[in-house]
């Protein structure tokens, strides 16, 4: 399986989106609940790839939205383990946004996800079989 280490690199998980009118609010910009959907969703696949054990989502940190997300952009969302505890491990998630024809890229939402592992029963079980 490899050192902690080496499986925080590997579970990096990187996804890219396009922001159509569906997903914006009445000032054209990217609705902050979406936002929060895609960051949940890039860091649940994150934790899963670091455990590759079942995972849920147990609390998120400061979110800060440091600039709207307009209409016609493209966004990047990337996660990256940050700290691993015996059942849990924490996510941290950037947002990353590009103008469709520039080279303009800028950090725009930054937070931290947290998610335990859990059995069939929901309980709580070690995030990887290492650690037991």
């Amino acid at each position: 399986m490899g050192t902690i280490e080496e499986r925080i690199i590997k579970s990096e998980t990187r996804i890219f989106k396009a922001v159509f009118p569906s997903t914006t609010n009445h000032y054209d910009t990217l609705f902050g609940g979406t936002a929060l959907h895609l960051m949940d969703e890039v860091a649940f696949i994150c934790a899963t790839r670091f455990s590759r054990k079942k995972v849920v989502t147990i609390s998120t940190g400061q979110i800060d939205f440091k600039k709207a997300i307009p209409a016609g952009t493209l966004i990047e969302l990337v996660a990256k383990v940050i700290s691993v505890g015996r059942t849990s491990c924490k996510i941290h998630v950037d947002i990353f946004m590009e103008q469709m024809y520039s080279e303009l890229r800028e950090t725009v939402v930054s937070g931290t996800f947290s998610f335990v592992a859990v059995d069939e029963n929901k309980k709580p079980v070690p995030i990887l079989d290492d650690l037991e």
